[in-house]
Protein backbone atom coordinates (compact mmCIF):
# COMPACT_ATOMS: atom_id res chain seq x y z
CA UNK A 1 0.00 0.00 0.00
CA UNK A 2 1.84 3.63 -0.92
CA UNK A 3 0.21 6.73 -0.21
CA UNK A 4 0.17 8.12 -3.67
CA UNK A 5 0.98 5.50 -6.24
CA UNK A 6 2.76 8.94 -8.21
CA UNK A 7 5.05 9.60 -5.73
CA UNK A 8 8.11 7.02 -4.90
CA UNK A 9 7.75 6.86 -1.09
CA UNK A 10 10.47 7.59 1.09
CA UNK A 11 8.98 5.88 4.25
CA UNK A 12 8.55 2.63 4.85
CA UNK A 13 5.82 1.15 7.27
CA UNK A 14 6.39 -2.31 8.11
CA UNK A 15 5.05 -4.59 11.09
CA UNK A 16 5.18 -8.15 12.28
CA UNK A 17 1.45 -8.55 11.36
CA UNK A 18 -2.23 -7.11 10.37
CA UNK A 19 -2.56 -7.03 13.94
CA UNK A 20 -0.36 -4.36 14.53
CA UNK A 21 -2.44 -2.31 11.73
CA UNK A 22 -4.41 0.26 14.03
CA UNK A 23 -0.67 1.12 15.83
CA UNK A 24 0.59 1.63 12.55
CA UNK A 25 -1.89 3.38 11.13
CA UNK A 26 -1.26 6.20 13.47
CA UNK A 27 1.97 6.76 11.49
CA UNK A 28 0.61 6.88 8.30
CA UNK A 29 -1.94 9.20 9.27
CA UNK A 30 0.73 11.76 10.07
CA UNK A 31 2.78 10.87 6.92
CA UNK A 32 -0.52 11.92 4.71
CA UNK A 33 -1.28 14.49 6.89
CA UNK A 34 2.69 16.19 5.95
CA UNK A 35 2.32 14.77 2.46
CA UNK A 36 5.40 12.89 2.37
CA UNK A 37 5.05 9.38 0.38
CA UNK A 38 5.09 5.92 2.14
CA UNK A 39 4.10 2.48 1.40
CA UNK A 40 3.23 0.61 3.94
CA UNK A 41 3.31 -3.58 4.22
CA UNK A 42 3.25 -6.88 6.67
CA UNK A 43 7.23 -8.05 7.40
CA UNK A 44 7.76 -10.91 10.11
CA UNK A 45 10.58 -11.33 11.24
CA UNK A 46 10.01 -14.73 12.50
CA UNK A 47 7.55 -16.07 9.57
CA UNK A 48 8.99 -14.55 6.63
CA UNK A 49 12.41 -14.16 7.23
CA UNK A 50 13.27 -13.90 3.65
CA UNK A 51 10.99 -11.26 2.76
CA UNK A 52 12.44 -8.98 5.55
CA UNK A 53 15.88 -9.38 3.94
CA UNK A 54 14.96 -8.52 1.16
CA UNK A 55 12.96 -5.40 2.02
CA UNK A 56 15.72 -4.41 3.95
CA UNK A 57 18.77 -4.54 2.11
CA UNK A 58 16.77 -3.29 -1.18
CA UNK A 59 15.00 -0.18 1.10
CA UNK A 60 18.30 2.18 0.41
CA UNK A 61 18.47 1.07 -3.29
CA UNK A 62 14.48 1.85 -4.01
CA UNK A 63 15.52 5.45 -2.59
CA UNK A 64 13.59 4.88 0.64
CA UNK A 65 14.96 7.60 3.70
CA UNK A 66 13.49 5.64 6.74
CA UNK A 67 11.87 2.52 7.49
CA UNK A 68 9.63 2.59 10.50
CA UNK A 69 8.89 -0.77 11.95
CA UNK A 70 6.37 -2.53 14.61
CA UNK A 71 6.18 -4.93 16.42
CA UNK A 72 4.81 -6.51 19.62
CA UNK A 73 6.03 -9.42 21.95
CA UNK A 74 9.48 -10.48 20.82
CA UNK A 75 9.76 -7.56 18.72
CA UNK A 76 12.59 -8.41 16.33
CA UNK A 77 11.84 -6.95 13.35
CA UNK A 78 13.30 -3.41 14.30
CA UNK A 79 16.34 -4.58 15.10
CA UNK A 80 16.81 -7.28 12.53
CA UNK A 81 15.80 -4.59 9.79
CA UNK A 82 18.23 -2.42 11.15
CA UNK A 83 20.92 -5.06 10.71
CA UNK A 84 20.45 -5.19 7.05
CA UNK A 85 20.33 -1.80 6.03
CA UNK A 86 21.81 1.89 6.71
CA UNK A 87 18.97 3.66 6.62
CA UNK A 88 17.77 4.98 10.12
CA UNK A 89 15.14 2.72 11.57
CA UNK A 90 12.09 3.62 14.00
CA UNK A 91 11.25 0.75 16.18
CA UNK A 92 7.54 0.65 17.30
CA UNK A 93 6.80 -1.21 20.16
CA UNK A 94 3.14 -2.50 20.05
CA UNK A 95 1.67 -4.23 22.80
CA UNK A 96 0.35 -7.15 21.50
CA UNK A 97 -1.80 -9.82 22.80
CA UNK A 98 1.54 -12.09 23.33
CA UNK A 99 2.96 -9.55 25.15
CA UNK A 100 4.17 -8.63 28.74
CA UNK A 101 2.50 -5.84 29.31
CA UNK A 102 4.19 -4.46 26.13
CA UNK A 103 7.75 -4.70 28.28
CA UNK A 104 9.30 -7.43 25.90
CA UNK A 105 8.43 -5.21 22.97
CA UNK A 106 10.16 -2.42 24.71
CA UNK A 107 13.26 -3.95 26.12
CA UNK A 108 13.43 -5.95 22.63
CA UNK A 109 13.69 -2.51 20.44
CA UNK A 110 15.36 -0.35 23.11
CA UNK A 111 18.26 -2.87 24.11
CA UNK A 112 19.95 -2.86 20.68
CA UNK A 113 23.56 -3.99 20.35
CA UNK A 114 26.25 -1.16 19.91
CA UNK A 115 26.56 -1.03 15.86
CA UNK A 116 22.69 -1.70 15.56
CA UNK A 117 20.92 1.31 16.74
CA UNK A 118 17.10 1.84 16.54
CA UNK A 119 15.27 5.07 17.55
CA UNK A 120 12.62 3.95 19.47
CA UNK A 121 9.39 5.77 20.51
CA UNK A 122 7.11 5.04 23.14
CA UNK A 123 4.92 1.74 23.23
CA UNK A 124 2.11 1.84 20.43
CA UNK A 125 3.63 4.91 20.18
CA UNK A 126 2.72 5.13 16.21
CA UNK A 127 2.00 8.66 15.71
CA UNK A 128 5.38 9.58 17.26
CA UNK A 129 7.23 7.48 15.29
CA UNK A 130 5.44 9.33 11.75
CA UNK A 131 6.72 12.91 13.44
CA UNK A 132 10.30 11.45 13.56
CA UNK A 133 10.39 9.77 10.03
CA UNK A 134 8.90 12.92 8.37
CA UNK A 135 11.38 15.03 10.24
CA UNK A 136 13.88 13.24 9.82
CA UNK A 137 13.38 13.18 6.50
CA UNK A 138 12.55 16.67 6.09
CA UNK A 139 16.26 17.32 6.86
CA UNK A 140 17.34 16.77 2.97
CA UNK A 141 13.37 18.10 1.70
CA UNK A 142 12.75 21.32 2.43
CA UNK A 143 8.95 21.08 1.59
CA UNK A 144 8.47 18.27 3.99
CA UNK A 145 10.69 21.12 6.71
CA UNK A 146 8.27 23.58 5.77
CA UNK A 147 5.12 21.10 6.35
CA UNK A 148 6.95 20.30 9.97
CA UNK A 149 7.37 23.82 10.73
CA UNK A 150 3.89 24.33 10.24
CA UNK A 151 2.38 21.06 12.34
CA UNK A 152 4.78 22.00 15.07
CA UNK A 153 3.33 25.47 15.17
CA UNK A 154 0.31 24.49 14.89
CA UNK A 155 0.44 21.85 18.40
CA UNK A 156 2.12 25.54 19.80
CA UNK A 157 -1.22 26.96 18.97
CA UNK A 158 -3.21 24.42 20.52
CA UNK A 159 -1.71 24.58 23.46
CA UNK A 160 -1.72 28.11 23.66
CA UNK A 161 -5.34 28.13 23.52
CA UNK A 162 -5.87 25.88 26.19
CA UNK A 163 -3.96 28.17 28.74
CA UNK A 164 -7.11 30.24 29.43
CA UNK A 165 -9.47 27.18 29.58
CA UNK A 166 -7.13 25.38 32.25
CA UNK A 167 -6.63 28.83 33.82
CA UNK A 168 -10.17 29.82 34.34
CA UNK A 169 -11.31 26.07 35.26
CA UNK A 170 -12.79 26.28 38.56
CA UNK A 171 -13.92 22.83 40.14
CA UNK A 172 -17.61 23.16 40.96
CA UNK A 173 -18.50 22.23 44.63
Amino acid sequence: MTMESSLKPLVSIIMGSSSDLPIMEQTAAVLSELNVPYEMTVVSAHRTPERMVEHASAAAERGLKVIVAGAGGAAHLPGMTASLTTLPVIGVPIHSSNSIDGWDSVLSILQMPSGVPVATVALDGGKNAGILAAQIVATSHPEIAERMTAFKAAMKEKVMDSISVVENHRIAK
